[in-house]
């Protein structure tokens, strides 16, 4: 195996500043202007428009009505289906429209009934079968969980979500791009993350490779129950110890490092420094929890497949206008409501989303780097080629450091280096994938469970 040797003066430790700044992914100018532009077509008013649409079916509970075109979750789904189709139709058909469905019981389904995600499908024209998903649930639900009769307006809690997926849509599938986009609407999610599992069992069956999943829930709000506002950040949820990882699995990221470099956490870190690259655009407070304490959301059905995925919510949760019957008591007005949303914030988090699936879809996979370091005063680190890739950034942090570097260590176009002078105890390293175009991927970590790729239960 070819390795290329990289001297120890080269591996000098970083500046203490430079150690704890975020690293942000690279784009050459032609791809950094394309998300940028389609960043910028992202209208607030459109996303306000279809929210007022999701409302004005007045329940979309999953176990509402089916088949009348102004209530329930059938209305929904015929609209959801409708705008992509509209929006494939202005783009030449560049969107395969799909309706995945299933029927499904359960302890909040005492009755069997039919469920469908509506999904649209930008195929890639290099990599088709790699495959990021940006997604928010459509249905809604009012205090009672089992209430499928009562209006349940469900702006914030996912409205925001299903027209951020819808936006997206509209402004990316102008472009073309190298991995597939798929824009989901999801069904279920309040009777017990259905939707997720539906779509995340039909990822499995059509054999993509899901380098991504950007779930979008509670998108649209920036004030809590207590008066407090916050508009300059969005929270970004991901996973630590991976939830499809088997005993040998876990015994061994326990044992070598792995518990804060599930796929989900890089992602996680990804898209904070694309936010950091934007000024003036949202920052990302990263969560490392799965999901809210005590909660879900979409994203868990994907990552217990072993799919990267991330939550996107609000900085800060109004818990009086979600999950809430319309009514007003001891001078409180309750409810999910279009009146107690932001929509200039939900543009925000729509056009960070927007960023991020551009610069995913443009990138290659990450690697799943191997680093050998024991009983030695050098550390080898290799990884398998990448499709797409034509060189490989080799980073670094601190075991007890959150973030990567602000630059790689080694740059290669090979897929091995011998890193001389770099004691691997003291240190997680990663590899990124770059294409020839300068797009560049998330960094996988080489430690138990850090490739983008699900792990075999062991």
């Amino acid at each position: 195996m070819h390795k290329l040797l990289i001297s120890a003066a080269l591996l000098a430790v970083s500046s203490a500043a430079a150690a704890q700044t975020t690293r942000t992914a690279s784009a050459p100018p032609a791809a950094a202007g394309a998300a940028s532009v389609a960043a910028a077509s992202v209208s607030e008013q459109r996303l306000r428009q279809d929210v007022e649409t999701l409302v004005s079916f007045g329940t979309r509970h999953t176990l509402s009505e089916q088949d009348n075109p102004r209530r329930g979750i059938g209305a929904a789904w015929t609209w959801g289906e409708n705008e992509f189709r509209k929006i494939s139709q202005e783009c030449g058909n560049c969107l395969e429209v799909v309706l995945p469905e299933t029927t499904v019981s359960g302890d909040r389904i005492p009755e069997p009934v039919r469920l469908i995600d509506v999904v649209a499908i930008q195929r890639g024209t290099e990599r088709p079968n790699e495959v990021v998903i940006v997604q928010g649930h459509i249905d809604s639900r009012a205090s009672d969980v089992m209430d499928a009769v009562s209006d349940a307006p469900g702006a914030n809690d996912d409205a925001s979500g299903t027209a951020l997926a819808v936006e997206a849509a509209r402004v990316l599938s102008k472009n073309t791009y190298p991995s597939t986009i798929v824009y989901a609407l999801l069904t279920g999610e309040e009777q017990g993350l259905y939707g997720g599992k539906l779509l995340a069992n039909y990822a499995k069956q059509q054999g993509w490779t899901v380098k991504a999943v950007l779930n979008n829930d509670i998108v649209g709000g920036s004030c809590g129950s207590d008066g407090f506002c916050d508009a300059q950040n969005v929270r970004v949820f991901s996973e630590g110890p991976r939830a499809d990882a088997g005993d040998k699995d876990r015994a061994a990221m326990r044992r070598n490092g792995g518990e804060n470099d599930s796929p989900g956490r890089n992602l996680s870190r990804y898209i904070a420094g694309l936010a950091a690259q934007e000024a003036g655009a949202l920052d990302v407070r990263q969560i490392w929890r799965t999901d809210r304490m005590g909660r879900g959301g979409d994203q868990i059905p994907f990552l217990e497949h072993g799919f990267p995925a991330v939550r996107f919510t609000v900085a800060v949760e109004d818990y009086e206008h979600q999950h809430q019957d319309l009514r007003v008591e001891d001078g409180v007005t309750y409810g999910d409501t279009i009146e107690e949303m932001d929509f200039p914030y939900l543009a925000n988090v729509t056009r960070l989303n927007v960023r991020a699936l551009d610069a995913l879809a443009r990138a290659p996979l990450p690697p799943s780097p191997v680093a050998e370091a024991a009983v030695q005063t050098f550390t080898d680190i290799r990884w398998d080629p990448v499709p797409g890739a034509a060189r490989y950034n080799v980073w670094r942090r601190r075991t007890d450091q959150p973030a990567w570097e602000a630059e790689p260590i080694a740059r290669t176009d090979q897929a091995a280096l011998r890193l001389e002078g770099l004691r691997g105890d003291d240190w997680i390293l990663g590899v990124s994938s770059v294409s020839a175009q300068g797009a560049e991927s998330p960094v996988a970590s080489a430690v138990p469970g850090g490739g983008f790729h699900p792990l075999e239960k062991r």
